[in-house]
């Protein structure tokens, strides 16, 4: 899922190869291509997820250098946030 500027051939030809479905949306001077309609409407939720993620110091600066501490951190961060909600 990617925003307009994001719409090129080259890109969506990328996402197909790690076998992903593009939902990129055709800029208003291309072709309209298949692009569902609620997965790109709804993505905003994934950003404001991120940004209340990225509230906590330690998502935002990444002080975690290992992949499964930095996961670690992340899951706390988003318990936080659930419980918070």
């Amino acid at each position: 899922m990617a925003d307009r500027g994001y719409s090129s051939h080259s890109f969506r030809e990328h996402i197909r190869s790690i076998s992903a479905k593009p939902a990129v949306p055709a800029k208003s001077n291309e072709v309209p291509l298949a692009c569902p309609d609620w997965i790109y409407n709804n993505r905003n939720v994934v950003e404001r997820l991120w940004a209340r993620l990225k509230e906590l110091r330690a998502v935002a600066t990444r002080y975690e250098k290992t992949a499964s501490s930095f996961m670690g951190v992340l899951c706390l961060a988003a318990a936080i946030d659930w419980l918070k909600t």
